[in-house]
């Protein structure tokens, strides 16, 4: 089971999320009570392991600027989460490792998620970081791209909607949190030990990111090694 945790905003956090076992670290540069300036992210990133997985989250952001940072503070991966059209993901697609594609649960433009060309869609709540859970019977997604069940996920229920809902993987922000941007060490913990003991037998998270529709599989190998 592939686990990302969300919403860091300092190399403490970043660090913790990892020793617990998480598969991804994600860094907010949309406004958000999370958000983080490239060159803290920067610093963070030099310190991580090669192999996490280290996410940009932005929100109608120009695609040019993703594409930017990204690349100036040594991210691995770029996750959308606005009203980013096919075009402009497939941009940032050809010109990042990995990308991931953000949807409100339930949005029509879940069943052309193929079109957006990315690693893996996420699905969220109506109003991301929020902490509220959606009906998880909206959880759904194309047959052939992997999915990452986001939205209120708690230590307390994320053994529940990963049986419910069977993803490749879970972000959590708000779950893991003592306050805003600022990680419970037990929550952590909890959550990452929770997901991990849910995941089917053989469902691994760390692996070539997915084939989403992105680069072809020597590059995308070459990108997560």
């Amino acid at each position: 089971m592939f686990v990302k945790v969300c919403g860091t905003t300092s190399e403490e956090d970043a660090l913790l999320a990892v020793a617990m076992g998480a598969d991804a670290v994600g860094f907010v540069f949309a406004p958000s009570p999370r958000q983080v300036r490239v060159g803290t992210v920067t610093d963070i990133v030099k310190r991580l392991p090669r192999e996490v997985i280290t996410v940009g989250v932005f929100r109608d952001e120009a695609p040019e600027r993703v594409v930017q940072i990204v690349q100036a503070a040594g991210l691995r991966a770029a996750q959308l989460h606005g009203h980013e059209t096919p075009e402009q993901a497939q941009f940032v697609r050809d010109r990042v490792p990995l990308l991931i594609q953000a949807f409100p649960a339930g949005d029509p433009a879940v069943a052309r998620a193929h079109l957006y060309r990315a690693d893996a869609i996420l699905l969220d709540a109506a109003s991301p970081g929020s902490g509220h859970v959606f009906d998880w019977e909206l959880a759904q997604g194309p047959d052939g791209i992997r999915l990452i069940l986001a939205g209120g996920l708690t230590p307390e229920n994320v053994t529940a909607a990963i049986a419910q809902v069977h993803p490749w993987g879970v972000d959590v922000v708000s779950g893991v949190e003592a306050g805003p941007g600022r990680k419970d060490p037990r929550k952590v913990r909890a959550f990452i030990a929770a997901a991990k003991a849910a995941a089917p037998d053989g469902d691994g998270g760390k692996d070539d990111g997915g084939d989403g529709g992105g680069k072809d599989d020597g590059e995308e190998e070459e990108a997560d090694s």
